[in-house]
């Protein structure tokens, strides 16, 4: 499957790449986040991205296709990580997958044991950069 397009603010661009940076660039988390990084199609000011685009600190409701079950997932920076509390590490699969997603998009997100499951974005329910709110 092709991956979809995606679009990406530069303040979050600018971020993710200080991110890597201060990271082992061998570790798999760090590679799938550098993989999207480079296949962004758009690259935005934080006042021009669309509101139904993922970013980081956006909070997206999304759901698993195969089992219709929904989940409710922050995109964070790894140190704000929490699964408990749904807050999930740009540096996760699904993380560094939904970066930049436009609401109706999917992904196929590798699951454990091999299987891939496919999420179709449904919402962005908060978008920080649209608020104004940077946090890093």
């Amino acid at each position: 499957m092709t991956a979809p397009s995606i679009t990406l603010t530069r303040l979050d661009v600018q971020r993710l790449e200080r991110l890597i940076d201060s990271l082992d660039d061998t570790l798999p988390g760090v590679i799938a986040l550098q993989t999207e990084l480079d296949r962004a199609d758009t690259v935005v000011g934080h006042d021009e991205v669309p509101a139904d685009v993922v970013t980081m600190n956006s909070r997206v409701h999304c759901r698993e296709e195969g089992s219709g079950k929904d989940y409710h997932l922050t995109l964070v920076y790894p140190k704000d990580a929490n699964a408990d509390e749904g807050k999930i590490s740009i540096l996760a699969p699904v993380g560094s997958a939904l970066l930049g997603l436009k609401v109706g998009q999917h992904i196929d997100w590798p699951a454990p044991g091999g299987k891939t499951l496919k999420l179709t974005l449904l919402e962005v329910e908060s978008q920080p950069a649209n608020g104004g709110d940077f946090r890093e």
